[in-house]
């Protein structure tokens, strides 16, 4: 397990929410427009790298069997909290995403905001059951010109990157925007 990263993120998450419980409007969009009209009954949904849980919860709160994966066992205690709040069941695995086997064919919705570990992209796409959708969220390179976000190259992805990992999926929607952060969203279908 990368020690210093999940010391980190148990660092950021104890200190307060490093981020809001509230999903992200592109999430809630997303699910809305691709999701709830292809899945007339819910299956299993993965977040990955879900830190408190704001998607999971939004998913488990419409029925969802999710499992949220995490390195931060801080974070992940926050989003076992904050589902046992709402009445909701989620499965929330400490997992070092860096040396993770996600299982094959498992999941109808896989979900990943703000994070990119490049390794990983291949078995997120096979993580899919035939289907299944993808709902992914991350920063640019373009984030190195505003203020905030990562600066390490590795957590920044390059044009279309993104778009090219999955293009073995059938892309559903793609687009890389500035606004208050410079990020590539996609949504993409497993055939």
């Amino acid at each position: 397990m990368e020690e210093n990263a999940r010391i980190e993120w148990d660092r950021r998450h104890a200190e307060g929410p490093h981020s809001p419980l509230t999903p992200d409007p592109f999430f809630v969009s997303a699910y809305e427009q691709f999701v709830a009209p292809n899945f007339k009954h819910v299956g299993r949904a993965l977040d990955v790298a879900g830190g408190i849980g704001r998607h999971a919860i939004h998913l488990a709160e419409r029925g969802w069997l999710v499992t949220l994966m995490d390195i931060s066992d801080v974070a992940l205690k926050q989003a076992r909290r904050h589902a046992e709040e709402r009445d909701v069941h989620i499965l929330a695995e400490q997992i070092d995403l860096t040396e993770a086997q996600l299982p094959a064919s498992a999941f109808d919705l896989v979900l990943v905001f703000f994070y990119l570990e490049r390794s990983l992209l291949p078995q997120i796409a096979e993580a899919l059951r035939p289907g299944g959708i993808l709902i992914y969220k991350t920063y640019t390179r373009e984030q190195l010109k505003m203020v905030g976000g990562p600066t390490h190259p590795m957590h920044l992805l390059e044009p279309n990157e993104l778009q090219g990992a999955f293009s073995r999926l059938r892309i559903l929607h793609y687009v890389e925007m500035i606004e208050d952060k410079a990020v590539a969203e996609l949504v993409a279908r497993k055939e």
